[in-house]
């Protein structure tokens, strides 16, 4: 681990940072956890290694497929095509994959505190190990839900049946074209709820589960509060990493503990108000706990 400038630090329980985010931590009566994809790599959900070329070997031959987070805009030739990656892509990431150890960890670690989570995040592994969903707030969608490609309405609609069948009836990395989701509205082509454009539907239960983070913010900001950023990087940094900087520098109740493998870094105003936790994200919020 290295302090912010550059130093090695310790990683133990014992440490100074650790010492410091545990006093913040334990001296919290809500918690707001906000978490990136470094969080789900950690826990094991990687993108790439043996988990991308042991499930997706046919698609790596065919396409030269890298890894999953480019694969997810590679232009298939055709929606048979789409959907045959795409049905493989949801069922590994979020529909086979248990309540994984890490995030069971971090539910632990919140405890009976008022806490809430804003995550970028579609595998639902905060619901998985425990989370109550209405405490939950996933900006960026669900691989578990398609929507209209086009959003010609708001209606989402599960994913699991459609992505079993077409898994079940792959054949040579092709889904049969009577499988191929086509909206039930226009007839159109149909998407993974997930941002990627403006045609991200933000139906109903999106705009309640924003409203309820935004009123436990509000209700916050007279009580002592932890901010708890886990593995958020600079890919969609306006969602989480920046508005925690605002909050912990706009009102005094509020303190950052910031953890991420490469990029911990507090800007210097925020030094007295927050810590940084560099490292494995496992080794950190098992010395957190530990504390």
């Amino acid at each position: 681990m290295y302090s912010q400038n550059g130093t090695k630090r310790s990683t133990g329980c014992c440490s100074p940072e650790i010492r410091r985010a545990a006093a913040l931590f334990q001296s919290a009566r809500r918690v707001v956890i906000g978490s990136g994809a470094g969080l789900s790599a950690a826990a094991g959900l990687l993108y790439s290694g043996p988990r991308f070329t042991g499930r997706f070997a046919p698609f790596i031959a065919k396409y030269g497929l890298t890894d999953m987070y480019s694969a997810g805009f590679y232009p298939f030739p055709n929606e048979r095509a789409r959907w045959a990656y795409w049905a493989q892509h949801i069922l590994v990431n979020r529909i086979e994959p248990p309540a994984l150890p890490l995030y069971r960890q971090l539910y632990g670690l919140v405890g009976a505190r008022e806490h809430f989570v804003i995550t970028t995040n579609v595998d639902h592994q905060f619901q998985k190990a425990g989370f109550a969903p209405a405490r939950v707030f996933a900006v960026q969608g669900d691989y578990g839900e398609l929507q209209c490609a086009r959003a010609c309405h708001g209606g989402l609609y599960p994913a699991e049946p459609v992505v079993r069948a077409l898994s079940a009836a792959t054949r040579d990395c092709l889904v049969p074209g009577a499988l191929v989701p086509r909206c039930p509205v226009c007839g159109g082509k149909m998407a993974v709820h997930l941002r990627v454009d403006q045609s991200f539907v933000e139906d109903d239960t999106w705009h309640e589960a924003c409203a309820r983070y935004e009123d436990f913010l509000r209700a916050c900001i007279d009580v002592p509060t932890v901010l708890l950023e886990l593995g958020v990087g600079f890919n969609t940094p306006g969602i989480i990493r920046y508005p925690f900087e605002r909050l912990a520098l706009a009102y005094e109740n509020f303190s950052l503990i910031r953890v991420n493998l490469s990029e911990a870094r507090l800007p210097d105003e925020l030094k007295s108000r927050g810590v940084s936790l560099a490292g494995d994200m496992k080794d950190t919020l098992s010395a957190l706990a530990a504390r």
